[in-house]
């Protein structure tokens, strides 16, 4: 009686071994090729005045800034504590002295270009301003300065036309146009005054009341 043997090629076998079992060898090379890890930074110095003052400089120089914006990006330089609120306040005081810090004049430039390249609203410029840090008498004057003689209307219109917003031929329209003109800082008589004129139906003026009570912002 003959009997056969099921004979299994060796490359077969080898090939479903490596399919099988784990390779050790592949698994430990690859590991040790991972990107290594960064070193942890060196702690960065504490400046003292007159490093203060020239990062300050710099910082002025990249764009303007108020007092406390600036105060918030020199805080973390200096040592924490009543030295390193001396050594800021020396800072803001020089700066101030030399011309390079002016919450009255950033207050007034800000404004002025909001209004003029953004068209934005006395209300948004307004705010802007107070997140700033600038006080609640400069931003009063600055509003007076450039909002006293401008017709808000004819400005909400002149921001609508920049952002090439058209007339709204539907409620989700009209609602994209509320939520624009009360971000950009206008007034919901001067909003209401507009959609009117766009024939909206005063059904869906009284739908988005609501949405004139939003907080300012984009």
């Amino acid at each position: 009686m003959i009997t056969f043997e099921m004979i299994t090629p060796i490359g077969v076998r080898s090939a479903t071994a490596s399919r099988s079992l784990p390779n050790s060898r592949y698994v430990s090379d690859r590991s040790s090729k991972l990107p290594f890890q960064r070193k942890s930074a060196k702690p960065r110095a504490f400046l003292n005045e007159a490093g203060l003052y020239e990062y300050a400089i710099k910082a002025l120089g990249r764009q303007m800034r108020t007092q406390t914006e600036l105060r918030r990006l020199m805080q973390p330089r200096v040592e924490p504590g009543e030295l390193g609120e001396s050594t800021i306040h020396a800072v803001l005081a020089r700066l101030k002295e030399n011309d390079y810090l002016n919450d009255a004049s950033f207050a007034e430039t800000y404004t002025r270009l909001r209004k003029e390249n953004e068209k934005f609203g006395q209300r948004r410029v307004q705010q802007d301003l107070r997140q700033k840090g600038v006080s609640a008498d400069l931003v009063a004057k600055a509003m007076d300065t450039a909002y006293s003689e401008t017709n808000e209307e004819t400005l909400a219109r002149q921001h609508l036309e920049r952002k090439r917003i058209r007339k709204p031929i539907n409620d989700k329209e009209t609602a994209r146009v509320v939520r624009r003109l009360v971000a950009a800082g206008f007034s919901t008589g001067v909003i209401y005054k507009i959609l009117r004129q766009w024939d909206v139906s005063s059904e869906s003026l009284a739908a988005l009341d609501n949405l004139a009570d939003e907080p300012h912002g984009e």
